[in-house]
């Protein structure tokens, strides 16, 4: 559960003392106004609950804003964690009111996503969202675009440059670090494999490129077989592997390109030794860290979402108020964990 903001934390983000933070929060005297700004906008971007005169004014004349998010896999410990980043992201702005609208996609069907950024695109201004790449969802970010609804691509750049931007990692480099991983590991000639979501996920695809690139280009001696894919599912990418072990009992290392890692995990924990197998996997979980942990898993990347997240509401707030200049976008560098880092 997360920690509530107390009066310390308060008076620490809005670099007064916790007497200033006392005195403005009971409207108690010798307070200047400068002083009173500080704590209420701190307030706003803790989510310290302001009393009703207070949270009136650090919310005057400020613009309501109304921004629109669409995730999917709803029970994923990864994308919980991505809403509840993008509900901080939002509530930290003391610049503008944002009204938060958010939806899960029932499926990875393009229908699915195009059902629930339509259902967002009557109310909000801008859009974010998850999505594959297909002919209707290219369609729907020209439509949006054609209406003045601003619309950002999250992690996989399913709206090209129909969109407003993507927001995520550099898929490429990705995948190159994970071959520079793989090439550390195994020194001799053997055999590797890789797992891709699917062919609509032209973000896996490009980190599979890199992968084969690096290992192409430094580490010739390792084998890469074809490409598997696993609809990012725990069970298709647990009883893949199995197989992959079964017909290649020598397999020395498998990098998991999306989602379905726990699958990969499960199967190596039923018939591999740990640190047998080199397992590179993406976003740290709970699973991904027991792995580590154990020694089942080489390295996790994964995705800075407090980062991600302060940077896209960043560019939908300047997309709607029509915001010029300011850093040019920029994919984010993936975290990296070892066995020893958690």
């Amino acid at each position: 559960m997360t920690r509530k903001p107390t009066i310390a934390d308060l008076a620490k983000a809005a670099q007064v003392g916790a007497a200033t933070v006392d005195r403005v929060l009971n409207a108690r005297p010798n307070v200047s106004e400068h002083a009173r700004i500080r704590v209420t906008e701190a307030a706003v971007r803790l989510g310290y609950p302001l009393p009703a005169p207070l949270a009136r004014l650090g919310a005057r004349d400020r613009p309501e804003l109304s921004l629109g998010f669409v995730l999917h896999k709803r029970n994923q410990d990864f994308y919980q964690r991505f809403a509840a980043e993008i509900e901080t992201a939002c509530k930290a702005r003391s610049d503008v009111a944002i009204a938060l609208r958010l939806r899960f996609s029932g499926s990875q069907s393009p229908d699915d996503f195009v059902k629930e950024i339509r259902a967002l695109a009557g109310s909000c201004t801008a859009i974010a969202a998850t999505g594959v790449n297909h002919a209707s969802l290219t369609g729907l970010a020209q439509d949006l675009a054609q209406q003045g609804i601003a619309l950002f691509s999250l992690l996989n750049d399913f709206a090209g440059s129909a969109g407003r931007g993507y927001v995520g990692l550099d898929n490429l480099k990705v995948g190159r670090t994970a071959g520079w991983m793989m090439a550390t590991r195994i020194q001799r000639p053997e055999k590797v494999a890789v797992f891709v979501g699917g062919t609509r996920w032209h973000g896996q695809a490009m980190r599979e490129t890199g992968f084969r690139s690096y290992l192409r280009e430094y580490a010739d001696r390792i084998e890469v077989l074809d490409t598997s894919v696993n609809l990012e599912t725990r069970q298709l990418t647990y009883e893949a592997t199995l197989d992959l072990l079964t017909r290649h009992p020598d397999l020395a290392g498998l990098y998991v390109a999306g989602g379905g890692m726990e699958g990969a995990i499960a199967a190596l924990r039923e018939t591999r030794p740990a640190d047998k197998v080199t397992l590179i996997v993406n976003e740290l979980t709970p699973d991904s860290r027991r792995a580590l942990a154990d020694r089942y898993v080489t390295m996790v990347m994964a995705t800075p979402l407090d980062q991600l997240c302060a940077d896209l509401v960043e560019r939908m707030v300047g997309a709607v108020l029509g915001k010029t200049g300011g850093p040019p976008p920029r994919d984010l560098e993936p975290r990296l964990y070892l066995p020893e880092s958690v």
